[in-house]
């Protein structure tokens, strides 16, 4: 069963595994979190193709969790963000945190990868249940994030890296989204009479008649 099979289930879990199921449509989702919102950004921090990143951000754009925000004209440049629907998931986002910490662990040095505050209280927040009363409408916009040193000197490895790669052209930019194409499920094969190879005629018998030895006559003597 692909994907757009399981996006017409009647299964609401089934059709958001669909949208968001897969691990780069989410990491580009935390990158917008972090504001990394242009093109040679997000490529640099998740270590896509542009290939790869230009056809996720179109289908995103398509399935309604980003919109692009024009920020050139010459050449045609865009930023992206996320749209109401996409900051929806900023709740799973968050819980996947808390449930990364508790199972995979912090940095080497003991510390998170990242100390959000609450901007209300200044309070760390590990956990959407410190939230008291405002869970339900938790977004990132409510917190305030402080890099580690050791994430922060991993994402600025990432965009040295990425910086010193051979001079190529500059990525394309994804076309306005549009409905991606189905597979179309192909026709049966109609079937064809196939004729018996024609046997092969039967091989002339040729009458093969021995010659007689010729007798010598003997002379006189």
């Amino acid at each position: 069963m692909g994907w757009d099979d399981i996006s017409n289930s009647f299964c609401p879990v089934a059709r958001a595994l669909a949208l968001v199921g897969d691990r780069w449509t989410m990491s580009i989702l935390m990158e917008l979190v972090r504001g990394e919102h242009r093109f040679d950004g997000l490529q640099a921090q998740t270590g896509m193709s542009s290939h790869l990143l230009s056809t996720r951000l179109k289908r995103m754009e398509h399935d309604g969790l980003i919109e692009r925000r024009a920020y050139s004209e010459h050449p045609p440049r865009y930023e992206y963000h996320s749209t109401k629907k996409g900051r929806e998931l900023d709740p799973l986002l968050m819980m996947l945190r808390t449930w990364g910490r508790k199972w995979e662990g912090d940095c080497p040095d003991g510390q998170p990868a990242t100390t959000l505050r609450d901007k209300a209280t200044g309070a760390v927040v590990d956990d959407l249940s410190q939230l008291s009363g405002r869970a339900g409408d938790f977004t990132f916009d409510l917190l305030e994030a402080t890099p580690g040193p050791m994430f922060a000197a991993e994402r600025a490895g990432r965009k040295a890296a990425f910086a010193a790669r051979p001079e190529k052209p500059p990525a394309p930019e994804p076309v306005p989204a549009s409905p991606p194409k189905r597979r179309a499920k192909a026709a049966p094969m109609a079937a064809v009479a196939v004729k018996p190879a024609a046997k092969p005629a039967p091989a002339k018998k040729v009458a093969v008649t021995a010659s007689k030895p010729a007798h010598r006559t003997r002379r006189a003597t």
